[in-house]
């Protein structure tokens, strides 16, 4: 059976913690958020910065640059379903049965992760290359991280203490956004990009012009070697990161076996699947959330190139990600108490929604630092709001389903794994179209400038597009029919039943 990608946390006694009995220690649940760092860290310096990396850096084709985005994410996706179906088949040994999937994955996660920010000195191969080792740390992160997510169950048998888990999981999850955005950010902002300017910008004839590229070429080549080495210098602060989250966490939590024996004997795989897909709630609820995903995937997917060209903001673009991200932290406590008192339905449509004037803002001007900032924290409102919801309304679903089929229990796994599964390979899909988009709208590699119609297409990418599918995705999202009063007879219906 699939674990859940993402799923309510619950930590136990480490050789280092100490704690009482059936409770769980500040020390515990520190620990065991921690362990949360990695996926994000990872995961945000290769949201942001890889399609840049791969296009101006490793000087790749777009064409194959959307390849390789696409295939890593949609690989990325089918590994879930599939690490935890293989985990569940597991036996327990001295370590327990998740915790040696984590241990021994974190140092070839590590390796495969330098890797992929390393630009082999190959004519031949280097879109193989990325492939490879983009599609393997893939496999070994989720190898670190549905373990990880599934640590849940074999925790503390208090509801209380898992939650409370959670809520330091979450805490932690969230801060190694903002580490994975500054980290990469900073220490590749420091040295910029070094870009070839356009021989027609440049009145110069014919002649001159292949000259004055030679010479660019050969100044440039310096640069990008120091623009490549600051990649690999953040690749490998971010490598030494997770091991250090993996040591912590496989010190400071310890598996319990007992805890696992709550857990009702699970039904197959695919008559588990049948019955969540046929269930109306989770399918509206799922739809409506693609949509939005999609919209800030796409601007996360797309925003470093559009600062860096369209706007102009060559030398700012890793400080504006970083505003993004410090708003969206910051701003979670505010949409969390928002929600316990508007309800998540008023919460989803106004934090949502509330990007889409800024979005269209930031196309209409001229391109302005300030109003670029404005509108950075804007949409980080907006992104705290997005990361914080799925999470807040599927166990609502859950509860829902488990209402409608008393008899038929076990299936937290699929609802949570198949989640994960569709807004990863949606993010496969956006990467790999606004990649192919960019091929065709005439991208040039290094460019210090690039055609209008590049521009055009980053343009909608960050903007038009996101509009759009937010725009679509609150629509579907009227028919979602689990509102405030109907959560409130649900809870209680649950209460009197157990």
């Amino acid at each position: 059976n699939a674990l859940p990608r993402t799923h309510k946390q619950h930590t136990h006694s480490g050789a280092v913690c100490k704690q009482s009995k059936g409770k769980l220690s500040i020390c515990n649940k520190v620990c065991y958020a921690i362990g949360g760092a990695p996926y994000q860290i990872t995961g945000c310096a290769l949201g942001f910065f890889l399609q840049i990396y791969l296009l101006d850096v490793a000087q790749l084709d777009p064409f194959y640059a959307s390849i390789i985005l696409f295939v890593g994410r949609a690989w990325d996706a089918i590994t879930d379903p599939l690490v935890g179906f293989f985990i569940s088949k597991t036996s327990w040994s001295r370590l327990g049965r998740l915790m040696p999937w984590i241990i021994f994955s974190t140092p070839f996660a590590v390796i495969s992760y330098f890797l992929i920010w390393f630009v082999p000195d190959i004519s031949q191969g280097q879109v193989m290359w990325y492939l490879f080792f983009y599609c393997i740390f893939q496999t070994l992160v989720t190898c670190f991280h549905v373990p990880y997510s599934a640590l849940t169950m074999f925790i503390s048998r208090e509801q209380s203490e898992r939650d409370s888990a959670t809520a330091y999981r979450m805490t932690v999850e969230v801060l190694g956004t903002v580490l994975g955005t500054a980290i990469q950010g900073q220490i590749v902002g420091k040295v910029g990009t070094p870009c070839i300017p356009d021989p027609l910008l440049l009145n110069i004839g014919n002649t001159s012009s292949v000259a004055m590229e030679e010479v660019n070429i050969t100044h440039d080549t310096g640069s990008l070697t120091d623009t490549r080495n600051a990649y690999m210098i953040a690749a490998g602060v971010i490598g030494g990161i997770y091991i250090l989250c993996a040591i912590v966490l496989s010190v400071g939590v310890r598996e319990r076996r007992e805890s696992s024996d709550l857990q009702p004997e699970p039904v197959s795989f695919f008559q588990s699947l049948k019955l969540v897909m046929n269930y109306g709630p989770y399918v509206k609820l799922i739809a409506g959330l693609l949509f939005t995903s999609l919209a800030f995937m796409l601007l996360e997917g797309n925003f470093a190139l559009f600062c860096t060209y369209t706007l102009g903001l060559r030398n700012e673009f890793q400080n504006i990600l970083l505003a993004i991200m410090l708003s969206a932290t910051l701003t979670i406590p505010f949409w969390q108490w928002f929600l316990t008192r508007f309800g998540k339905k008023t919460a989803v449509y106004i934090g949502i929604s509330s990007a889409t004037p800024f979005l269209l803002l930031i196309i209409m001007m001229e391109s302005n630092l300030i109003i670029t900032y404005i509108v950075a924290v804007a949409v980080g409102i907006s992104v705290a709001a997005a990361f914080l919801l799925p999470w807040s309304m599927l166990p609502d679903v859950i509860d829902d389903f488990n209402l409608q089929h008393p008899d038929s229990t076990g299936h937290e796994a699929i609802f949570f794994s198949f989640y994960v599964f569709f807004i990863k390979f949606a993010s496969g899909v956006s990467l790999g179209v606004s990649t192919l988009s960019l091929d065709f709208a005439g991208y040039k590699t290094r460019g210090c400038s690039q055609p209008e119609e590049v521009n055009l297409t980053l343009k909608i990418l960050v903007s038009a597009a996101p509009v759009a599918l937010i725009i679509l995705g609150l629509l579907l999202f009227k028919l979602y029919p689990i509102d405030e009063e109907r959560r409130r007879k649900n809870k209680k219906a649950l209460q009197d039943l157990r």
